[in-house]
């Protein structure tokens, strides 16, 4: 009888699924974070309504009007005439393009009506305007 014979040989693999594992959690963990990070980046004293309701899909253009009328999109600032470029832009790759509106609600509603009239001139149809829920 030969000892060697009776050895077990040794397994050199690794075994990837517990890695597989961590990398799909953290995976969905940044899937989660990402949107809220880039809506709340900007800060805007949004208005209330009783009949605000939460929004399923945040569309690919955020658009942040603040208090002194910056207008930002996607957390970048840009003129009445970029934001029209962007929008014009995004809508040729994407015709049912989403866009969500945040406004302060001290913003001149002129500021608020130039905006959206930019919007309907790019032809967006799904167009959100946030607010929060009183109570």
């Amino acid at each position: 009888m030969n000892l060697r014979s009776r050895k077990q040989r040794l397994i050199a693999e690794i075994n990837i699924t517990p890695f597989t594992d961590v990398i799909l959690v953290l995976l969905i963990i940044f899937m989660i974070t990402t949107p809220l990070i880039l809506q709340s980046s900007l800060k805007v004293n949004l208005p209330q309504a009783k009949s605000a309701s939460p929004i399923r899909d945040m569309g690919p253009i955020n658009i942040v009007i603040t208090n002194t009328g910056a207008v930002y999109v996607d957390g970048a600032m840009a003129t009445r005439k970029e934001l029209r470029e962007r929008v014009y832009a995004r809508r040729k790759n994407d015709p049912s393009v989403g866009v969500v509106v945040s406004s302060d609600r001290l913003v001149r509603f002129k500021d608020i009506v130039d905006i959206l009239d930019i919007l309907n001139a790019s032809g967006i149809k799904n167009l959100n305007i946030a607010a929060i829920t009183e109570g």
